[in-house]
């Protein structure tokens, strides 16, 4: 399972990657998730991040119950040891693939917004400056015309307040993307330490179990 969760924090990461930087790629990857959430997509997604979630909960609860059993018995075994490191490992990673769903979710989300609004505004110009240049132009309406050029106006300073604002959340999303991948690389290297305490653990498990099998067959000689 472990080696599952990698391989999906590994994919998402690379969606992050390409959803932050402009390129034909980012259309490609931007259609597929427009696709995923048409139909039962939401469905699914929202049944499988509950499920994460819950798996989640299973393990914090273990490693609460072994922590107990340490404080209770001031002694912890090597084989909860072993098992408190599993499990520590897999809350860390289901919460990051939760994480990163959430990131990539939320900059789809922004980056649509952000389309959105460019093609209104776009809009908004282009009626703007047909008013201006007189291309819909009527004598009798002219003051009409011009409070709808005024409405027009104070519509694109909204829409570009909007974008600047949805430019500035864009941005804060790529740092805390940048600063997941600066954190995943952390677990990486915890993950390398865990792998190497797990079979130290299970080598001097090992050892112990020769030990007291060799002191039960000395006793029954």
């Amino acid at each position: 399972m472990i080696q599952l969760l990698y391989t999906v924090i590994v994919a998402e990461m690379a969606l992050v990657m390409v959803l932050l930087f402009k390129t034909p790629l980012r259309k490609l990857v931007i259609m597929g998730l427009d696709r995923l959430k048409l139909g039962r997509g939401p469905i699914m997604l929202k049944t499988l991040a509950g499920t994460v979630f819950l798996v989640l909960i299973s393990s914090v609860y273990t490693i609460m119950k072994i922590q107990k059993r340490r404080i209770d018995n001031n002694v912890l075994n090597p084989t909860d040891q072993v098992v408190l490191a599993r499990h520590l490992l897999e809350a860390s990673l289901l919460g990051f693939f939760l994480f990163l769903g959430l990131m990539i979710d939320r900059l789809h989300h922004y980056i649509r917004e952000i389309r959105l609004r460019r093609k209104n505004m776009e809009i908004g110009k282009k009626q703007n400056r047909g008013f201006e240049d007189g291309k819909i132009s009527v004598p009798e309406e002219t003051k009409t015309s011009e409070e709808e050029v005024s409405t027009l106006r104070s519509k694109i300073e909204q829409l570009e307040s909007e974008l600047e604002k949805k430019k500035k959340e864009l941005n804060t999303a790529e740092a805390n993307a940048i600063a997941l991948r600066k954190q995943s690389e952390g677990f990486l290297l915890e993950y390398d330490r865990l792998l190497e305490d797990n079979q130290n653990l299970r080598s001097q498990l090992q050892s112990l179990d020769w030990r007291l099998s060799h002191s039960g067959s000395k006793k029954n000689t």
